[in-house]
């Protein structure tokens, strides 16, 4: 779990997408319960106040739900945690090809590049 966070976005929001990135690479499954508020904050070295705000955005999203008393769970849905997946990898690939644009890249030039770099992965 990250430490460093980026002082230009609020860290709820930081470790929201910690817990969805542990989540689409498959370190959390579906129907997994999350670790306690307590806990979290411990990791992640914030105010319990914090991982609350992020737990009930994930929740908002329709990324987790809540068992009264029991705690807060990863939605059991394959559809849409697929969907959670692809939709944070499209929005890597905006910010990637936004970035090499930036650099003068073609788009043509983007694809050989990419192409390149995944022969030598």
């Amino acid at each position: 779990m990250m430490e460093n966070f980026d002082e230009d976005r609020p860290i709820y929001i930081q470790i929201g997408e910690s817990i969805k990135r542990d989540i689409v690479s498959g370190r959390l499954k579906g129907g997994d319960k999350l670790p306690s508020i307590r806990d979290m904050s411990h990791r992640f070295k914030v105010n319990p106040n914090t991982i609350q705000r992020a737990y009930a955005e994930l929740e908002y999203e329709g990324v987790t739900f809540t068992k009264r008393g029991m705690g807060t769970f990863i939605i059991d849905d394959d559809e849409k945690l697929y969907t959670l997946k692809t939709d944070m990898a499209t929005k890597e690939i905006e910010n990637f090809v936004d970035a090499m644009k930036e650099l003068g890249f073609s788009s043509r030039e983007i694809i050989e590049l990419l192409k390149h770099n995944l022969k030598r992965k």
